[in-house]
């Protein structure tokens, strides 16, 4: 059983310009008071066929967390532009963002994000051109489509048993603050199936809305 359910990601700024920072709240429930910080990894990946490629945009820890519906936000780097294949610029990529306790990955959210020109005349030139004409990154656009793929994976916790009963209590700075229970778009009703683990910044944190 997992300790850590995320419950929503609110990406605050999509659509968005290919070269903008990736704004998002994530809301997630903890069932037991954490002694250590949560991780989270945003990644991504222009070439699924190729792990090389794929570029770890941001991360950043929360905690302590208590227990109960917790919120924070994160800003994550756009993609650097120069190790991205250029026939793997535009058309269909895909966002990871990821949850880890301990170094180990326990909730892993995918994302579909598409990426083209912000006008028809651009699209229009390099459906011409093909990739050998020169892609333009300051006039590309991103929209990330907000249906998730979530895949979680079974971890050690290794939390003591005093903390299952703890109440919530002082939340020191950086850490994730209680929020309200989102009404809507719960990444757990349809989720992938658990399945067994495969062998430092902060983020600023509100209560969600």
């Amino acid at each position: 059983m997992s300790l850590v359910t995320i419950r929503n990601v609110e990406f605050l700024n999509n659509p968005a310009q290919f070269l903008d920072p990736y704004h998002f709240r994530v809301t997630f429930e903890c069932i037991a008071q954490l002694p250590e910080d949560l991780e989270w990894r945003l990644i991504y990946v222009s070439s699924p066929g190729n792990e090389e490629l794929d570029q770890e945009l941001d991360d950043c820890l929360v905690g302590p967390v208590p227990m109960g519906v917790n919120s924070f936000e994160f800003e994550g780097s756009p993609p650097d532009p120069k190790k991205i294949p250029p026939e793997d610029v535009l058309g269909v990529a895909a966002l990871i963002l990821t949850g880890s306790y301990k170094d180990q990955e326990f909730v892993r959210v995918g994302y579909y994000q598409n990426t083209e020109y912000d006008s028809e005349e651009l699209k229009e030139k390099m459906a011409n051109e093909g990739n050998g004409g020169k892609i333009e990154f300051e006039r590309l656009v991103r929209d990330i489509n907000l249906k998730p793929r979530v895949t979680r994976f079974q971890i050690k916790w290794d939390i003591s048993p005093q903390n299952h009963s703890n109440s919530i209590g002082t939340v020191s700075a950086g850490a994730a603050t209680s929020a309200a229970v989102p009404s809507a778009n719960d990444l757990d009703e349809d989720d992938d199936e658990d399945v067994e683990p495969q062998a430092n910044g902060t983020a600023s944190t509100t209560p969600s809305s």
